[in-house]
């Protein structure tokens, strides 16, 4: 009798264990990524040449719980001619979009920033794309002092301060003016609310539209941010 009430003491003990154990056990971190996947041209900005030159460039921004920028990846797609109807869909066209990546602070955010922008000069716009895609989801730490937590960044603040943290030296705000970019997009993703929906996929639709002297547009996009389980590695010296 005494050794079977031991024993049961031991297995129960042990299952409480078990249970705290499981309980501490450090969540996995999560990775956004963004991937570009349809644009309907539903009406151009060049009326006259019935075709618009586009390009777009995107980024991640991670902030830490104290909401310091910590980490931020570029992309960009283009430069491409489009016509009035035409459907993109990027991950199976010509040239596709690529995605983006990069991890999710505990407790801290991540802000996915867009920019749809109609190419004036196309060798120039080439030579900024490929200056864009060369630090392809290249994790780099983002330039503080553009990117603080007090001043309203647009998306296109955004993209302009991570290519300039990247070291391409883009200053995208200042090069462009309001008839150059087509549309902005940004959305805000929080660590903790992202785990407590147990929410693994976002879709992101967009309609960019507007009126350029005489000339009216609209852009339909979509996009969505993925957040993936990844295993924390230590890091070997």
């Amino acid at each position: 009798m005494f050794i079977r009430l031991l024993f049961h003491s031991f297995a129960l003990s042990t299952s409480v264990a078990a249970l705290i154990i499981s309980g501490c056990a450090r969540q996995p971190q999560l990775t956004a990524e963004l991937t570009l996947r349809t644009l309907n041209a539903v009406n151009l900005e060049e009326t006259l040449s019935r075709r618009d030159e586009l390009m777009m460039a995107y980024s991640l921004t991670s902030y830490d719980a104290q909401n310091k920028p910590v980490g931020v990846v570029n992309g960009g797609w283009g430069v491409e001619t489009v016509k009035k109807g035409q459907l993109l869909d990027f991950p199976a066209s010509e040239h596709p979009a690529r995605p983006i990546q990069l991890a999710l602070p505990k407790n801290g955010k991540i802000v996915a920033s867009l920019i749809l922008v109609e190419v004036d000069d196309y060798n120039q716009a080439k030579q900024t794309l490929a200056k864009i895609q060369k630090i392809h989801n290249v994790v780099s730490i983002p330039a503080t002092l553009l990117l603080t937590a007090a001043e309203v960044l647009t998306p296109l603040k955004y993209v302009s301060a991570g290519l300039v943290a990247s070291g391409v030296g883009l200053q995208l705000a200042d090069k462009l003016d309001n008839d150059d970019v087509l549309g902005q997009s940004s959305v805000e993703l929080y660590e903790a609310a992202l785990r407590q929906k147990k929410q693994r996929f976002i879709k992101v639709p967009v309609v960019f539209s507007g009126k350029n002297q005489q000339d009216s547009f609209e852009y339909k996009l979509e996009y969505d941010i993925t957040l993936k389980t990844v295993k924390i590695q230590a890091v070997r010296q």
